[in-house]
């Protein structure tokens, strides 16, 4: 008995370093077609850090298509896209406390609603390919108006432009949304 649970523990052993390999060869590929970015904003007192990961377009149908309109989306590949601020801001006519958020989204046609969650998902998406996002822990929740590009955006693009207001833009495709940061 004591031979055969040797040889159990073994096996499971290599499932467990096979399952770990493979996790992490997983993980690199789609981080090849999904790169890391981090996008920061630090000026007037406001220090703010986006991380998420850039799909492409690759010729497909974005909005509607690949991402449907009126499902939630994890604003990206790969892990949840996180939102960090060392100060509270006021999001549209939403405060939003100093603090870490996962930053999802509801793409619809003509607007899109935005979320601020105070949770961190280790990824964006679970097994069953639904998103992780639990709605009890949306902080802030605003929608904004949908822009139509002519010139399409080939990889998703998180930006902050500080023209006549703050605002933190996403594009990709062809749509472009701008939260408001006062």
């Amino acid at each position: 008995m004591n031979k055969v649970l040797k040889w159990v523990l073994i096996v499971i052993g290599l499932l467990a370093v096979l399952l770990f390999a493979g996790f992490q060869y997983m993980k690199s590929s789609t981080k090849k077609a999904s790169p890391e970015a981090i996008v920061q904003y630090q000026k007037d007192g406001k220090d703010i850090e986006v991380f998420y990961c850039r799909p492409s377009k690759k010729g497909r149908d974005i909005f509607g298509g690949l991402e449907p309109y009126g499902v939630v989306w994890r604003t990206g590949a790969n892990e949840a896209t996180t939102f960090e601020t060392k100060d509270a801001l006021q999001i549209g006519q939403h405060n939003l406390p100093a603090g870490k958020y996962t930053l999802w989204t509801i793409p619809n046609k003509e607007r899109w609603t935005i979320i601020f969650n105070g949770k961190m998902y280790p990824w964006g998406m679970g097994w069953d390919q639904k998103v992780s996002r639990e709605p009890e822990a949306d902080v802030v929740k605003l929608d904004v108006p949908v822009q139509h590009l002519t010139t399409p955006v080939e990889q998703f693009t998180i930006a902050f432009e500080d023209e006549q207001e703050l605002v933190m833009s996403l594009s990709w495709d062809d749509t472009r949304v701008e939260v408001p940061i006062n």
